[in-house]
C-alpha cells in the first residue's frame, strides 16, 4: 500500500476528529479519486506513491483552474473555497522547483540532447527529458515556457 495514501487516510481521521469540515471533505474527495484510479481499467491494482502524486497534482490543478473560473465569474466565495482546497492538497506534493531551477534543468537537457542547433523543432525531445526530471515538482506550463524561451 502507498505510504502517501496511508498518510492521507490518517490525516482524514485527524481532521474528522478536529471537526475540520473543509479539510475532511477535501481529503475524502482526493481519496475517492485515488480509489477510482485503482479500479479503472480492466484490472484493479494498488497505486504507487508516484501514481498518487500524479492524482494529487491533477486535483490541485483542477482546484486552481476552478478558482480562477469562479473569480472571473464574480463568485469570490466559491473561488476562495477552491483555492483553500488546492492549498490543502498542495501540502502533500513535493516542493516545487523555482524558475531558476527549472531554467537550469532545461539548459542541461538542451545540452544533453544537443537540441540547441535544431531550435523549436527539438522541443518535443527536450520536453521528454525535462518532464521526466521535473514530474510533480514543476508546472508543465512553466516548463514548456522555459523550453520555448531557451530554444527560441
Amino acid at each position: 500500500m502507498s505510504a502517501l495514501k496511508d498518510q492521507l487516510r490518517a490525516d482524514l481521521t485527524a481532521s474528522m476528529k478536529a471537526r475540520d469540515q473543509l479539510r475532511s471533505s477535501t481529503l475524502r474527495m482526493v481519496l475517492t479519486a485515488i480509489s477510482t484510479a485503482e479500479v479503472a481499467g480492466t484490472e484493479a491494482r494498488e497505486l504507487t506513491d508516484d501514481d498518487v502524486l500524479t492524482i494529487l497534482g491533477s486535483e490541485v490543478k483542477k482546484r486552481r483552474e476552478a478558482s480562477e473560473a469562479f473569480t472571473q465569474g464574480n463568485r469570490p466565495e466559491l473561488a476562495d473555497k477552491e483555492a483553500a482546497e488546492a492549498e490543502i492538497l498542495a501540502t502533500y506534493l513535493p516542493a516545487q522547483l523555482s524558475a531558476d531551477e527549472i531554467a537550469a534543468v532545461v539548459a542541461a537537457a538542451i545540452e544533453q540532447t544537443g537540441a540547441a542547433a535544431d531550435g523549436m523543432k527539438a522541443m518535443g525531445k527536450v520536453m521528454g527529458v525535462v518532464t521526466a526530471q521535473t514530474k510533480g515538482k514543476a508546472d508543465g506550463g512553466a516548463v514548456a515556457a522555459e523550453v520555448r524561451k531557451q530554444l527560441g
